[in-house]
């Protein structure tokens, strides 16, 4: 059972913890070129949404889509700088590391481009 004093230290540590990831959010859209490249294209597409008035359903997968490609290209930025820590030269199995977590960041681009497409090429379609 928590006492009140550990209730407390619960508290400021999850404070802590969510301050934590906020400032890694920041740090990737700050420094990473990939995360303001995603950041723009994510933008655009939250924009275009809401000039083409998406329905409920559609808004969930766009949002889905943003989430998960930002979700992987900041694991994959995470994992990218793992690994120039633990192996600053060439290594294959880095190398490895590195080319799964591109390609996981490429087909969850590539699903959702294909999801986009499918909801908003129609609505553009109806503008012509």
């Amino acid at each position: 059972m928590l006492t009140n004093n550990s209730a407390s230290v619960y508290r400021q540590s999850l404070n802590k913890t969510f301050i934590n990831a906020l400032n890694g959010i920041q740090y990737f859209f700050k420094t990473e070129r990939n995360g303001k490249i995603q950041a723009a294209i994510s933008t655009f597409v939250l924009l275009a949404g809401f000039y083409l008035k998406l329905s409920a359903l559609e808004w969930i997968l766009v949002l889905l889509c943003i989430g998960a490609v930002l979700a992987l290209e900041m694991l994959n930025s995470a994992l990218e700088h793992l690994c120039n820590l633990v192996h600053s030269e060439y290594h294959p199995v880095i190398k490895f590391i590195k080319d799964v977590a591109a390609g996981a960041v490429l087909l969850g681009s590539l699903i959702s481009a294909i999801i986009g497409s499918i909801i908003f090429i129609p609505k553009i379609l109806l503008l012509l």
